[in-house]
């Protein structure tokens, strides 16, 4: 029997690695689980996020997946390392803030982190900024409330506008000229942060990283294809983001 890819964030945001994958692995079955009741992480303690992040993990090894996706910037740095010590026969894929890369790119040697405080506030990101920046320099930048307005489907909207706006614009002021998307969520906005930041500044959204990992840290062997959505939150609720966000017509089930 084929095992499914499992894909875990708090909410949406790891749609857009869901997306890259199944681009990519168009033969491979996936479940996604969205822990929407518990959404964003990025106001959360460390300790809640490990915890939740371990329902989840747990959920999926439940459903028979052959590796998982931490597709969460904060679970990420709170997490990752420790379910690959709990579950060592399971392969791990998890994001972080494309530092090195942005670094790599950068002209002006001014490159601006947008993530979740939780993000910008873990020792992942900062430890990335020391191994990587060299003499570049990091500016990161928390931006709370842009979530919440993605998860209910307002990244179009002129909230969402403002808030982008308020977080970009003094990046690219203080002379950022690449900008790194640090939170899966704000990957369904990246052409916004795109057009405030104007022509010149470089966005890398490292989605498609993750993707790629996928086919290197997993066997793929998959010939059914297909999605399972599962959410702790409100199920019908999701499957109306989806239809909205995607125009994808997909059952979601309970995952807890």
């Amino acid at each position: 029997m084929t095992q499914p890819i499992g894909i875990f964030d708090s909410g949406l945001g790891g749609l857009s690695v869901l997306r890259y994958a199944r681009e990519r692995f168009p033969d491979e079955a996936f479940v996604y689980l969205a822990d929407q009741r518990w959404a964003p992480y990025g106001d959360r303690s460390r300790e809640e996020v490990f915890s939740y992040t371990n329902l989840a993990v747990n959920r999926l090894i439940e459903l028979d997946v052959k590796g998982v996706v931490i597709a969460c910037n904060t679970a990420s740095d709170v997490a990752l390392e420790r379910m690959r010590e709990l579950h060592p026969h399971l392969p791990f894929v998890g994001i972080e803030p494309a530092v090195k890369p942005a670094v790599a790119s950068s002209r002006s040697g001014i490159v601006g982190v947008l993530a979740t405080t939780g993000t910008v506030t873990g020792t992942r990101l900062r430890s990335l900024i020391s191994k990587y920046a060299g003499s570049c320099t990091v500016l990161t930048q928390a931006c709370p409330g842009l979530v919440e307005l993605i998860e209910d489907g307002l990244g179009d909207s002129q909230q969402a506008e403002a808030l982008l706006s308020e977080y970009v614009t003094p990046l690219v002021a203080a002379g950022a000229d690449t900008l790194v998307i640090g939170c899966t969520h704000y990957s369904f906005v990246a052409d916004r942060i795109g057009a405030i930041a104007g022509p010149t500044v470089m966005i890398i959204d490292p989605a498609d990283a993750v993707a790629k990992q996928i086919g290197r840290a997993m066997t793929m062997d998959g010939t059914a294809g297909g999605t399972r959505y599962e959410t702790s939150g409100d199920a019908v609720r999701m499957r109306r983001q989806l239809q909205e966000m995607f125009d994808e017509e997909s059952a979601v089930y309970p995952s807890r």
